[in-house]
């Protein structure tokens, strides 16, 4: 009995030792704050910052208002900034401030963003007025404020959303967005950012075009990612050794959930490859009858041929990414 009850001990003890991987899906921001469309970019601080749209509480058909970041050298305790920058302060739009995007040159930082001004009428699409376009917005910190920097968008016709600023490794940064009658577009930005060089370059895709919006470019081993949400639902991705393309389609890496949009990005944090994306969950608690959007993340794996693995949506997410860089490091 003695051997039995030491044995039941020590089992208890071992168990008690083993690291416990935390649910950290969605990521916890602190309250209720709604977020969706994460960005995510690692500064010369070393820290991980995630810059995201914000949803108003059980908000109505994306009527959206202004911009967060969070920030964290852990992944598990995050900081809240923001608002970074609000609808209000811009004298060309008022509403739909949707995903945003960033990128760091020469000491300052550049919030790259949608915004617009009327009326989706979903079930009369002939009596919409709605409009968007997209921003450029300067601060001297990552964590803003940000101001609007030219006083107007980028360009007005087409109608645009879902920036995705790509700065390759020669320092040339390229545009992508989804606009209409503008999908796989690329635009290259001027050396201030704060303007578009020449004109949109329709890229070849590789005669595989499904509807998509929110592109998320990136580089790994020398090999250029053009990643989206296909048909505004699966995540799916194309591999070229160019930023312009052309563009091999490689198929889904993550399925869909609920039906539902999706938005992510893709980016590497101390040794380890992230996807950060948003999830529809239920909130119960707040009293509105509907899914809410907020922010998770996963581990995005490669093959040796520089293709991704899948991925499966966990509730543990990165919740023991403090103990994986532990052991790492």
């Amino acid at each position: 009995m003695k051997r039995a009850f030491s044995f039941k001990l020590i089992l208890g003890a071992m168990v008690s030792a083993a690291p416990i991987c935390a649910a950290q899906n969605p990521l916890d921001f602190g309250g209720n704050i709604r977020t969706a469309d994460p960005s995510g970019h690692v500064w010369p601080d070393g820290r991980m910052y995630l810059y995201t749209s914000h949803d108003q509480e059980c908000q109505k058909d994306f009527w959206m208002k202004d911009w967060y970041a969070f920030s964290s050298d852990d992944l598990v305790n995050w900081e809240k900034h923001g608002p970074l920058l609000k609808v209000d302060d811009l004298s060309w739009a008022d509403n739909f401030a949707w995903a945003p995007d960033a990128a760091y040159r020469n000491g300052k930082y550049y919030l790259v963003f949608p915004a617009g001004t009327g009326f989706k009428d979903r079930e009369n699409p002939e009596n919409s007025t709605k409009w968007m376009g997209i921003g450029v917005a300067v601060s001297d910190s990552p964590t803003g404020p940000f101001e609007d920097a030219i006083g107007e968008p980028l360009w007005r016709e087409p109608y645009a959303n879902d920036p995705s600023l790509f700065v390759d490794d020669d320092g040339k940064a390229y545009l992508y967005f989804h606009g209409k009658d503008h999908d796989y577009y690329v635009a290259e930005m001027a050396d201030d950012l704060l303007s578009v060089k020449g004109d949109f370059q329709k890229m070849d895709m590789g005669g595989y075009e499904p509807k998509m919006e929110g592109p998320w470019v990136f580089k790994r081993n020398g090999k250029y990612y053009f990643t989206m949400p296909e048909n505004n639902r699966v995540l799916s991705y194309y591999m070229s050794d160019s930023p312009r393309g052309p563009w091999e389609y490689q198929g889904v890496f993550m399925e869909q959930e609920h039906q539902s949009n999706n938005h992510h990005s893709i980016v590497e944090y101390r040794g380890q490859w992230l996807l950060f994306y948003h999830r529809w969950l239920e909130t119960p608690e707040t009293g509105c009858h509907k899914r809410q959007r907020h922010v998770a993340a996963e581990y995005l794996h490669f093959n040796e041929d520089g293709t991704i693995q899948k991925v499966e949506r966990t509730a543990e997410g990165v919740g023991d990414f403090p103990a994986t860089i532990a052991n790492a490091e």
